[in-house]
């Protein structure tokens, strides 16, 4: 956490780049297999990819459409006319001596993202551009060695640059969480952090309060959680205000991050530019979009975050519930079907129960359930808002939906949870309640307004009923007749 001393003094400016694996079947310009979770190393890999003599780039148009997509998640403009550079420079892991990028005419142009932060509170972050490229290979070193993996070479990405407008370690946390259901809900990626499918390098800088100009910026380089981006942005904050505090100057490098150690260390400075000599690359053509092409893939995109947030609101779900179930979507669409389909109350018991009664065992059966089979789920909200079933007995019933071939009533029926609801038969319990010599002094201290003692009578009378009475029934009786 940011020393509250040095946040009386210093501000934080943070600035993100988001590296993201587009979700396309093979390589952005080879034909190589594009998913190398758990493949064995340079198993899934072209002569392209090796950057062999002769060998010519064909650009994968499902990226494009990607790319297209992911620009409509990001509220951003679609370049009509988008072109490659070549960036050199010699690394291992680069067997052509250079990436394919875009430097000068990225495809997608400006945009923003608005983070929901904890408190309620939006987080709203410009965005400058986002350019696709390609990955590099990746290196596993040793003692003395070093292993190179081609796997990853060629992989499509699209890189997004924020503004720095981030100004905490909790805003920059927000904003990689909402910018990682963005392309997750739209399809632009898989999303598998761990495989690296999203990748953050994170910016920041500190300056005196007031000051006019920024700070010198030290980058975190290649952050692959959301807790990780906002404990190195932390961490950064301190260090740079520690060497400040000294009279020390920071310098411009880039950082890693030790995430056993939760602290950055230092990996290259980067306070000579290097010359990447930037230039056209003649083997691809530009990309020339027209107007109706945008729109046509653009139109297939699906609800994002921000359609969940304002249908819920008449709902009244916290915060913390909507962002609980907004973490998978099929939940989100799931609890939109309902709520569509069986009504306000339906919705939000449901919100309730999948976001307490689901873990991560369970993401597998629930998907099915509440995507195949929603009307189970709104049949036992009905229940339940028919005094049939209890909240207690609802989320044992709930737990059997998701795995489960029967319906709620007939669960129910089969674990003998329907409550009894009828009043004679109550009432008849109640007065057997009331009568027994046990209870003469809960009902005494109820007659003399001692009104926590109802919790006990009912009790009583849901221990005789063996738990089907309805206890909001028998409370009412039992006040009735208890003057």
């Amino acid at each position: 956490m940011a020393d509250t001393n040095f946040a009386d003094k210093y501000d934080m400016t943070i600035g993100i780049e988001c590296h993201v694996q587009l979700a396309t079947a093979t390589k952005l310009f080879s034909g190589a297999d594009n998913d190398a979770r758990d493949k064995a190393p340079n198993s899934v890999v072209s002569p392209i990819d090796f950057g062999l003599p002769g060998m010519l780039p064909v650009l994968n148009r499902e990226a494009v459409n990607l790319a297209i997509k992911a620009g409509k998640a990001l509220n951003s403009e679609i370049a009509r006319v988008s072109r490659f550079d070549r960036k050199h420079y010699f690394y291992p892991d680069l067997p052509k001596g250079y990436q394919t990028t875009q430097m000068y005419n990225p495809i997608i142009l400006g945009g923003f993202v608005d983070a929901p932060l904890e408190d309620g509170s939006t987080v709203h972050v410009r965005l400058h551009h986002a350019h696709m490229e390609e990955d590099a290979g990746k290196l596993t070193h040793y003692s003395d060695y070093s292993l190179v993996d081609l796997n990853r070479a060629g992989t499509p990405l699209i890189e997004i640059v924020s503004e720095p407008d981030i100004h905490s370690a909790a805003a920059a946390k927000a904003y990689a969480t909402e910018l990682y259901r963005l392309m997750t809900y739209a399809g632009v990626t898989l999303g598998d952090l761990y495989h690296g499918n999203m990748r953050f390098d994170v910016n920041v800088s500190i300056a005196p309060k007031g000051a006019t100009e920024l700070g010198t910026r030290a980058e975190v380089k290649n952050l692959n959680s959301f807790k990780s981006v906002e404990r190195a942005a932390e961490y950064e904050f301190n260090r740079q205000a520690v060497l400040l505090e000294k009279g020390e100057r920071i310098v411009q490098e880039t950082r890693g991050w030790d995430e056993a150690k939760q602290k950055t260390t230092s990996q290259r400075s980067k306070e000579d530019a290097q010359d990447y000599r930037y230039m056209p690359d003649a083997d691809i053509p530009p990309i020339v979009l027209s107007e109706e092409e945008i729109t046509e893939i653009q139109s297939t995109l699906p609800n994002l975050p921000s359609f969940y947030r304002q249908a819920w609101k008449p709902l009244g779900l916290d915060s913390t519930v909507i962002n609980a179930l907004l973490a998978f979507q099929y939940l989100a669409q799931g609890i939109q079907v309902i709520y569509e389909t069986g009504g306000e109350s339906a919705a939000r018991r449901n919100a309730q129960w999948f976001v307490s009664a689901v873990g991560p065992e369970d993401t597998e059966s629930s998907a099915v359930a509440i995507t195949y089979l929603p009307e189970r789920f709104i049949e036992l909200a009905a229940m339940v808002d028919a005094n049939e079933l209890s909240s207690t007995a609802a989320k044992s019933v709930f737990s059997e939906l998701l795995t489960g071939a029967k319906s709620a009533r007939a669960v129910a029926e089969e674990k003998n949870l329907l409550q009894v609801s009828d009043d004679g038969a109550i009432a008849a319990i109640v007065d057997e309640v009331l009568a027994d010599p046990a209870a003469a002094q809960a009902v005494k201290d109820l007659k003399d307004g001692n009104d926590k003692v109802i919790g006990f009578l009912v009790g009583q009378v849901m221990k005789k009923s063996g738990g089907k009475a309805n206890p909001e029934l028998a409370q009412k009786l039992i006040r009735e007749r208890v003057q």
